[in-house]
């Protein structure tokens, strides 16, 4: 059994490659045989969001703190809040993060797939952030 104590794994801020606004990207766990998976804490800043993404064997959010806005690609985006919990299917392109005046917390757990667990994109416009709620 390995203990990794709290503050221990070091975090950054998201890179703006992938992301518009401030994102604090902190690593929670990694992959490790013989599980296939890994998790990061991301805090999103108000107005801060991903870029465009996909995940080849899907994702889980936990949203643990704040109010935030996650979007499939073709349909409205949704408000996402403490406790829910966001299933993307494997290949969706979708983008998430915190509304345009309140940040938001959470826990990011994706498979991976050929050593893969996400294909970036573009970034979201202004227009497509602003849009309508579903």
């Amino acid at each position: 059994m390995q203990v990794f104590e709290n503050g221990s794994r070091e975090g950054r801020i998201g890179s703006e490659e992938y992301f518009t606004g401030t994102a604090y990207v902190e690593p929670v766990f990694s992959a490790k045989e013989p599980f296939q998976s890994n998790a990061g804490k991301v805090i999103f800043l108000p107005g801060a969001r991903s870029n465009w993404h996909t995940h080849p064997a899907g994702q889980f959010l936990i949203v643990t703190g704040g109010t935030g806005w996650v979007q499939q690609e073709g349909e409205g985006k949704q408000v996402m809040q403490p406790g829910d919990v966001v299933w993307t299917p494997p290949g969706v392109r979708h983008w998430h993060g915190a509304t345009d005046t309140t940040a938001v917390t959470h826990f990011a757990i994706q498979q991976l797939e050929d050593g893969e667990n996400v294909i970036w994109m573009e970034p979201v416009t202004d227009e497509q952030y602003a849009g309508n709620l579903e």
